[in-house]
């Protein structure tokens, strides 16, 4: 089992997850955050700390969701490894309860 961040992390890219996770295994890209499944170790410390509620057991993803999974996948060998808390985006707290966001991914 890994962890999967999905679409309510998009425009949003709180980094609050990744200034706890232990093995570093978060990638970030312009607007969005992605797990790379190969490095997670299932800790699950990052799940209580993302403000949005965006990241689940790839076992749990939410049925409308799935395609995160290979996405987070995909997009870890692309964007490089933050390791420590950045600043969100100014408008972030604009976006967190937006639905429908996956065409607003910048890859």
């Amino acid at each position: 089992m890994t962890y999967v961040v999905t679409e309510p992390c998009i425009r949003c890219r709180y980094t609050d997850c990744v200034e706890v996770c232990p093995v570093d295994c978060f990638h970030g890209g312009p607007n969005f955050l992605v797990i790379d499944p190969v490095e997670c170790i299932d800790c699950a410390v990052c799940v209580p700390e993302c403000p949005v509620d965006a990241i689940y057991p790839d076992d749990e993803v939410p049925a409308d969701q799935q395609e995160y999974i290979a996405l987070n996948e995909r997009l870890a060998q692309q964007w490089p490894v933050i390791k420590d808390r950045e600043d969100p985006p100014p408008d972030a707290e604009e976006w967190e309860n937006v639905r429908g966001k996956r065409h607003r991914l910048e890859e």
